[in-house]
């Protein structure tokens, strides 16, 4: 993991991949719960027996919002500044589902810091590229450019 005891210190590292997370299985239980949370009950993600018959491959895949919506679990373990108040997710320019993750896959996050802004009064805006890697397959799950703001 990447530490930087401030946002002064991450800039050196802009235009760079700041790293990949460990491993993480998304597996039919997860897609279950979060079909549960979000009432995106979609036979492609919860009917394993349908799935088996109909969808390339024989299984379910996870919904795409799933795969965006695990990029902090995967960020934390990619990058870390010491000395700052907090950090809040401030959105995503652009989100693209590139490929289908299928029950039971491991995935994995890529980040690579393209911008840093001054907000002022201690605050900083970090743009990433953000990619999650499909373990085995060419093209990745998701690629997308996320903000975060970083209070020192």
């Amino acid at each position: 993991m990447l530490e930087v005891e401030n946002v002064a210190a991450l800039k050196a590292h802009i235009g760079q991949k700041l790293g990949s997370s460990d491993w993480l299985v998304v597996d039919q239980k997860m897609i279950d719960q979060f079909a549960e949370a979000t009432g995106d009950h979609q036979w492609i993600h919860i009917d394993v027996e349908r799935a088996k018959k109909e969808m390339p491959g024989g299984k379910t895949i996870a919904h795409g919002y799933l795969t965006l919506s695990l990029l902090p679990k995967l960020n934390q373990g990619i990058f870390k500044i010491t000395k700052r108040k907090r950090g809040v997710n401030y959105g995503s320019n652009k989100v693209r589902f590139t490929a289908p993750v299928p029950s039971g896959a491991r995935v994995r996050g890529h980040l690579t810091l393209k911008n840093i802004e001054d907000l002022g009064n201690g605050c900083s805006r970090l743009t990433m590229e953000a990619m999650v890697e499909v373990e085995g397959n060419e093209r990745p799950a998701l690629v997308a450019e996320t903000l975060s703001l970083v209070y020192e």
